[in-house]
């Protein structure tokens, strides 16, 4: 087992140590299915990625037609994205999700870990940011974790919690059992769309 410095999740540093170190068991290594059965059924969308790790869902999107741009505030997992990502590295970029602004509007934010990945406290200014970076009729797609485990990452929530954050300036229309998790979510995650208001 690696031995980290850094605990805090809110800091960069913390998620450099666990790229550099290669402890990343949330990353799955390929894209979900349920990512893949949205792009199947939807037009291509305007689309970021926030957190994207090693963002192997944006060369799917890339290569589906879609215009998708991943960010992450972690110079490790930046440079671990481009360097498995070859001719679509230059899509990923080093960037705070609080502060960075898309060049147009976007019409999809797709929700893989980045949500569970911060602390709860930090939890409604992500969905502030979430509602303006979206338009009405934008969507907030991808797969939401639900525990009550205290410590984290991940950090969990339960429906009730989820919607209390997330309804004043969104309207869940899916919501899905998912069967190819990875270890660390299984049998707490669903995958959910959400309209903004």
């Amino acid at each position: 087992m690696p031995t980290f410095a850094t605990r805090d999740p809110n800091n960069p540093a913390f998620w450099d140590e666990r790229f550099e170190q290669g402890f990343i068991p949330w990353d799955r290594g390929g894209v979900p299915d349920g990512l893949r059965a949205f792009v199947a059924t939807h037009s291509a969308m305007r689309t970021l990625i926030p957190g994207c790790g090693t963002a192997y869902e944006l060369a799917f999107l890339l290569e589906a037609g879609w215009d998708a741009t991943a960010i992450d505030f972690s110079p490790a997992a930046v440079a671990a994205a481009k360097a498995g990502l070859g001719k679509w590295g230059n899509k990923v970029a080093l960037a705070d999700f609080f502060a960075w602004q898309p060049g147009q509007p976007l019409q999809l934010i797709y929700e893989r870990a980045f949500l569970c990945a911060m602390p709860r406290a930090v939890w409604p200014k992500v969905a502030a940011r979430w509602a303006e970076l979206l338009p009405p009729g934008g969507l907030l797609a991808g797969y939401f974790f639900f525990d009550d485990t205290p410590k984290g990452p991940p950090f969990g929530t339960s429906r009730e919690a989820l919607d209390a954050l997330l309804q004043p300036n969104f309207e869940c229309v899916e919501d899905a059992e998912v069967s190819d998790s990875i270890p660390v979510f299984v049998g707490k995650e669903r995958w959910q769309v959400w309209r903004r208001r």
